[in-house]
């Protein structure tokens, strides 16, 4: 199962996908315009969901942006920053 990282709407598909699982709702309820009080997300639950970002792009989100995070939008968009500047590797650094 290829995943098209460079693709913003597999991220924001994926991103979207690991809110709804972290907060345990419908994917239909969770959008890219969704803020986290909409959605009930408390800092804890953004810690949480942070974490499972990282482990699931392989990226890390500085301390500073955590701060800034809101929004299923700040988070979709931060991804997809953390993983245009990744170094490519497997297959895709052979290509480059």
């Amino acid at each position: 199962m290829s995943q098209d990282l460079t693709n913003p709407e597999e991220v924001a598909s994926r991103v979207l996908g690991i809110i709804a699982h972290n907060q345990r709702k419908e994917l239909s309820l969770v959008t890219i315009e969704s803020s986290f009080e909409e959605l009930g997300i408390d800092s804890m639950d953004a810690v949480n969901i942070v974490f499972a970002i990282e482990n699931e792009f392989n990226v890390n989100v500085p301390d500073e942006e955590m701060k800034n995070i809101r929004s299923v939008r700040d988070i979709v968009e931060g991804v997809q920053k953390l993983v245009a500047a990744k170094p490519p590797t497997g297959p895709e650094k052979a290509a480059a």
